[in-house]
């Protein structure tokens, strides 16, 4: 084994997670609800805090199936057409 090279190293969470449907889903239930739903997204995105994010339709549940920062690069990269 060489040890002088270094090794890249990515965790696959579950790959059957679709991230524009968890978005679309919160989206909807956060709308149902009487909340500005990209207002709360954010938020939870940029603290973390679930309660941004609400219980109906198990949304928050939902939303926890991916990693913020997974989450917020897929953005990214979506808005600026790479992926």
């Amino acid at each position: 084994m060489d040890f002088d090279k270094t090794m890249n190293f990515k965790v696959e969470n579950d790959q059957n997670v679709k991230y524009k449907e968890v978005l679309t889903e919160v989206y909807k239930a956060l709308e149902e609800k009487g909340y500005n739903p990209v207002n709360q997204i954010v938020g939870y995105i940029l603290s973390g805090d679930p309660t941004y994010i609400t219980s109906h339709n198990d949304a928050r549940t939902i939303i926890r199936k991916v990693e913020r920062d997974e989450l917020l690069e897929k953005m990214v990269k979506t808005y600026i057409g790479i992926e």
